[in-house]
């Protein structure tokens, strides 16, 4: 019961609509009927501005974080509950029950529980996300391949076989939940970061 306990609770704290209220509290209204349409710091960059960004990334990274240690704490530290608490906490931010099981795309949600959970496995992706995001400006590619190179850092690490697991499922969600920004890129009409919407 407890580790079903923690990962009901990482998944609320998960789910606890960050993007959405900074942005309310920017005077933005409904983030989800602006640019994209999702609750995640781009689509706030684009909407709000770069404090109100900040604002949404460093609470994302810090609720992920968050989420996982409270699931640890719950789960008595056992390492299959605390893994698929990381996996609740993306799934909340992904399908929050507080907008109607819509939200973001979850990737700063997993790096801050990814971040909990194995740290060392983390850090190797965070250039990764940098260097491809800097030099495409594509920040759904930087999101895609860092989130890719956690599970294969867990694993060469030699972190347990849940964490590596949790990595993997939180890759996939990652991936699945920019399904249509992969679209794009290989029809060439991804926005870049800092590029306007162009009327035809």
């Amino acid at each position: 019961m407890s580790g079903v306990l923690a990962i009901v609770t990482a998944y609320v704290v998960g789910a606890v609509p960050v993007g959405f209220l900074v942005a309310r509290a920017f005077g933005v209204g409904d983030i989800r009927r602006h640019g994209s349409g999702t609750i995640g710091a781009t689509n706030v960059l684009r909407t709000a501005g770069r404090v109100a960004a900040l604002g949404t990334l460093a609470g994302d990274i810090a609720k992920g974080y968050g989420a996982v240690w409270t699931g640890a704490w719950l789960a008595g530290g056992e390492p299959a509950p605390t893994a698929f608490c990381v996996v609740a906490a993306v799934v909340g931010n992904c399908w929050s029950v507080f907008l109607g099981f819509r939200g973001g795309k979850g990737v700063a949600t997993g790096l801050g529980a990814l971040l909990r959970l194995a740290p060392w496995a983390v850090l190797p992706a965070i250039p990764v996300w940098l260097a491809v995001a800097l030099t495409t400006r594509y920040v759904s590619l930087g999101s895609i391949l860092g989130a890719t190179c956690v599970p294969l850092g867990a694993l060469l690490l030699g972190y347990p076989r849940p964490f590596v697991v949790a990595a993997l499922m939180v890759a996939g969600l990652i991936i699945v939940r920019h399904h249509a920004n992969i679209a794009r890129l290989v029809a060439g009409t991804e926005r870049r970061l800092g590029e306007k919407r162009t009327l035809a």
